[in-house]
């Protein structure tokens, strides 16, 4: 698995700079959502599981499990750029660091205000990150390689693995709730809006640097993926 040079441009210090904001507003939105205490994303759910379990804190476990399923891009032929190995330390570094800077919430109007601050900002850094084109995070990454590899759609691909985490993590003890449902609902429209507002040079961002996003599998109108089309990042991430 070889990795994918850093683009290079006039644009290079703008997107580098929307990179590192946007995997630090990642992590604390995590964050956010960990002290809102009413759900967290589905990997959220996994990480704080894994957490309860081992002792590690949230952050680290993030870390390792980013790790983790980069490797898994070794047989799927994915290749990683500067913002999928970025995306493994930089998300955790800044979940760990929030948490120690914000206090517990209590009561639950505070709940459900850092609760949507959190999900809001999830989007803004969705956006900022993927739209700066320096690769797909590790487990979007692992969502496209395994729809290219089997040409199921991305909707279908998505879903098993989300739905393999979250019942993982809470099996392990990982919060579900509110959360859960309201980022499951609000971060396509969220990171699809501010993708478009962070976009290079005010166009749609290209296919994700490094992966095979690109050449994804569309599916035809019976369901079945026959068609060879070019995907911007908002469709080969997002939920269709």
């Amino acid at each position: 698995m070889s990795i994918t040079p850093a683009p290079r441009g006039a644009h290079l210090t703008r997107r580098l700079i929307q990179l590192y904001v946007g995997l630090a507003l990642y992590g604390a939105s995590s964050a956010l959502l960990v002290r809102a205490g009413l759900g967290l994303e589905p990997w959220g759910v996994l990480h704080q599981g894994l957490a309860e379990r081992t002792g590690l804190s949230i952050g680290v476990v993030s870390i390792i499990v980013g790790a983790a399923v980069l490797l898994l891009w070794i047989p799927i032929r994915q290749r990683p750029g500067l913002g999928t190995v970025s995306n493994v330390f930089a998300i955790g570094i800044a979940m760990d660091g929030t948490l120690a800077l914000v206090p517990e919430v209590r009561g639950l109007a505070a709940q459900i205000a850092v609760m949507a601050a959190g999900v809001v900002v999830n989007g803004v850094a969705t956006g900022l990150y993927i739209a700066a084109e320096f690769g797909p995070g590790p487990r979007d990454g692992l969502m496209t390689g395994l729809h290219l590899r089997t040409g199921r759609s991305i909707r279908l691909v998505r879903t098993l693995i989300e739905v393999a985490v979250v019942v993982t993590g809470f099996v392990l003890g990982g919060s579900l709730g509110a959360g859960t449902v309201l980022y499951a609902l609000a971060i396509g429209p969220l990171a699809q809006f501010f993708l478009r507002l962070f976009a290079i040079g005010g166009k749609p961002a290209a296919a994700a640097a490094g992966s095979d996003a690109e050449a994804a599998v569309a599916p035809g109108p019976d369901g079945v993926d026959t068609t060879v089309t070019t995907q911007t990042p908002e469709q080969a991430i997002l939920p269709e």
